[in-house]
Protein backbone atom coordinates (compact mmCIF):
# COMPACT_ATOMS: atom_id res chain seq x y z
CA UNK A 1 0.00 0.00 0.00
CA UNK A 2 1.81 3.68 -1.08
CA UNK A 3 1.10 6.40 1.37
CA UNK A 4 1.37 9.45 0.34
CA UNK A 5 2.19 12.18 2.89
CA UNK A 6 2.14 16.05 1.78
CA UNK A 7 4.50 18.19 2.93
CA UNK A 8 2.93 21.70 3.92
CA UNK A 9 5.84 23.80 2.53
CA UNK A 10 5.92 22.43 -0.31
CA UNK A 11 3.01 24.00 -1.53
CA UNK A 12 4.73 27.26 -1.23
CA UNK A 13 7.74 26.24 -2.95
CA UNK A 14 7.49 27.60 -6.93
CA UNK A 15 7.67 24.42 -9.24
CA UNK A 16 10.33 23.66 -11.25
CA UNK A 17 8.99 23.98 -14.75
CA UNK A 18 8.88 28.04 -13.08
CA UNK A 19 12.00 28.13 -12.44
CA UNK A 20 13.12 27.16 -15.51
CA UNK A 21 11.05 29.50 -17.29
CA UNK A 22 12.29 32.14 -15.38
CA UNK A 23 15.96 31.00 -16.22
CA UNK A 24 15.53 31.39 -19.83
CA UNK A 25 12.96 34.94 -19.37
CA UNK A 26 14.43 37.75 -21.28
CA UNK A 27 13.88 41.44 -19.84
CA UNK A 28 15.02 43.47 -22.67
CA UNK A 29 12.14 41.84 -25.03
CA UNK A 30 9.62 43.14 -23.14
CA UNK A 31 10.66 46.39 -23.90
CA UNK A 32 10.61 46.03 -27.43
CA UNK A 33 7.63 47.77 -29.42
CA UNK A 34 4.57 45.24 -29.69
CA UNK A 35 3.43 47.01 -33.01
CA UNK A 36 7.20 46.12 -34.38
CA UNK A 37 7.07 42.68 -35.37
CA UNK A 38 10.45 42.83 -37.84
CA UNK A 39 11.93 43.43 -33.92
CA UNK A 40 10.99 39.98 -32.69
CA UNK A 41 13.68 38.05 -32.05
CA UNK A 42 13.81 34.27 -32.19
CA UNK A 43 15.11 32.33 -29.68
CA UNK A 44 18.27 30.04 -30.21
CA UNK A 45 18.65 26.81 -29.30
CA UNK A 46 19.92 26.12 -25.62
CA UNK A 47 20.09 22.29 -24.23
CA UNK A 48 19.67 22.24 -20.87
CA UNK A 49 22.44 19.71 -19.16
CA UNK A 50 22.08 17.22 -16.21
CA UNK A 51 25.75 17.31 -13.84
CA UNK A 52 26.27 14.73 -11.78
CA UNK A 53 29.43 13.82 -9.70
CA UNK A 54 30.45 9.98 -8.99
CA UNK A 55 33.34 8.74 -7.31
CA UNK A 56 35.18 8.52 -10.37
CA UNK A 57 34.41 11.86 -12.56
CA UNK A 58 31.59 14.54 -13.30
CA UNK A 59 29.26 13.77 -15.82
CA UNK A 60 27.20 15.84 -17.87
CA UNK A 61 24.54 14.81 -20.32
CA UNK A 62 22.36 16.96 -22.64
CA UNK A 63 19.27 16.05 -24.83
CA UNK A 64 20.41 17.15 -28.70
CA UNK A 65 18.13 15.73 -31.09
CA UNK A 66 18.99 16.77 -34.45
CA UNK A 67 22.72 17.63 -33.55
CA UNK A 68 25.22 15.68 -35.28
CA UNK A 69 28.85 14.79 -34.26
CA UNK A 70 30.86 16.82 -37.07
CA UNK A 71 28.37 19.75 -35.52
CA UNK A 72 29.67 19.36 -32.49
CA UNK A 73 32.42 20.37 -30.53
CA UNK A 74 33.90 19.59 -27.00
CA UNK A 75 36.85 21.44 -25.47
CA UNK A 76 38.08 21.91 -22.13
CA UNK A 77 41.03 24.64 -21.65
CA UNK A 78 41.99 25.50 -18.30
CA UNK A 79 39.29 24.56 -15.71
CA UNK A 80 36.83 25.30 -18.40
CA UNK A 81 34.92 22.91 -20.26
CA UNK A 82 33.04 24.59 -23.09
CA UNK A 83 30.34 22.64 -25.48
CA UNK A 84 29.41 24.28 -28.37
CA UNK A 85 27.37 23.59 -31.86
CA UNK A 86 24.66 24.10 -33.90
CA UNK A 87 21.10 22.36 -34.83
CA UNK A 88 20.60 23.60 -38.77
CA UNK A 89 17.07 24.98 -39.39
CA UNK A 90 14.61 23.06 -41.75
CA UNK A 91 13.95 24.18 -45.09
CA UNK A 92 9.87 25.50 -45.38
CA UNK A 93 8.59 23.86 -48.69
CA UNK A 94 6.80 26.73 -50.59
CA UNK A 95 2.70 25.38 -50.44
CA UNK A 96 3.09 23.85 -47.72
CA UNK A 97 0.83 25.79 -44.43
CA UNK A 98 2.35 26.03 -40.77
CA UNK A 99 0.39 26.26 -38.46
CA UNK A 100 3.41 26.71 -35.79
CA UNK A 101 7.09 26.71 -35.76
CA UNK A 102 8.30 25.70 -32.03
CA UNK A 103 11.44 24.09 -32.43
CA UNK A 104 14.37 26.13 -32.26
CA UNK A 105 17.58 25.41 -34.06
CA UNK A 106 20.97 27.77 -34.26
CA UNK A 107 24.45 28.01 -32.59
CA UNK A 108 24.63 27.55 -28.97
CA UNK A 109 27.33 27.82 -26.42
CA UNK A 110 27.45 26.42 -22.82
CA UNK A 111 30.78 26.58 -20.27
CA UNK A 112 30.94 25.07 -17.13
CA UNK A 113 33.74 25.47 -14.30
CA UNK A 114 35.33 22.90 -13.40
CA UNK A 115 35.91 22.03 -9.86
CA UNK A 116 39.57 21.24 -8.86
CA UNK A 117 40.74 17.86 -8.63
CA UNK A 118 39.79 16.98 -12.18
CA UNK A 119 41.74 15.42 -14.57
CA UNK A 120 41.32 17.33 -18.15
CA UNK A 121 43.90 15.08 -20.11
CA UNK A 122 41.21 12.28 -19.54
CA UNK A 123 37.39 13.52 -20.55
CA UNK A 124 35.60 11.69 -23.04
CA UNK A 125 32.57 12.82 -25.19
CA UNK A 126 29.81 10.76 -26.70
CA UNK A 127 26.95 11.41 -28.89
CA UNK A 128 24.06 8.36 -29.31
CA UNK A 129 20.69 8.33 -29.99
CA UNK A 130 20.52 12.43 -29.54
CA UNK A 131 22.18 12.36 -26.17
CA UNK A 132 25.55 13.48 -25.46
CA UNK A 133 27.48 12.39 -22.40
CA UNK A 134 30.68 14.02 -21.09
CA UNK A 135 33.07 12.55 -18.23
CA UNK A 136 35.78 14.11 -16.99
CA UNK A 137 37.47 12.23 -14.55
CA UNK A 138 38.43 13.06 -11.64
CA UNK A 139 42.46 12.79 -10.51
CA UNK A 140 43.67 9.65 -8.20
CA UNK A 141 43.56 10.81 -4.71
CA UNK A 142 46.75 11.16 -3.17
CA UNK A 143 47.17 8.39 -0.46
CA UNK A 144 48.66 9.38 2.86
CA UNK A 145 51.17 7.23 4.15
CA UNK A 146 51.64 6.58 7.62
CA UNK A 147 55.52 7.96 8.78
CA UNK A 148 56.32 5.77 12.47
CA UNK A 149 57.68 8.22 15.17
CA UNK A 150 60.96 7.34 15.87
CA UNK A 151 63.58 8.40 18.63
CA UNK A 152 65.02 10.99 15.86
CA UNK A 153 66.20 13.29 18.40
CA UNK A 154 68.61 10.31 19.85
CA UNK A 155 70.17 9.84 17.21
CA UNK A 156 71.16 13.47 15.86
CA UNK A 157 72.62 13.27 19.59
CA UNK A 158 74.16 10.26 19.04
CA UNK A 159 75.90 11.06 15.54
CA UNK A 160 76.79 14.57 17.17
CA UNK A 161 78.75 12.77 19.75
CA UNK A 162 80.50 9.76 17.32
CA UNK A 163 81.83 13.31 15.51
CA UNK A 164 82.87 14.64 18.74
Amino acid sequence: MLVRRELPFLRSLPSLPSIRNLMKWDPFREMLPSFAPEFEIEAGFAPSFDVKETKEAYVFKADLPGILEKDLDVAVRGNRLTVSGTREEEKKEKGDVYYTWERSCGAFTRSFTLPEGVDPEHVEAELKNGVLTIVVAKKAELESHKIPVKGLIEKVKGKEELKA
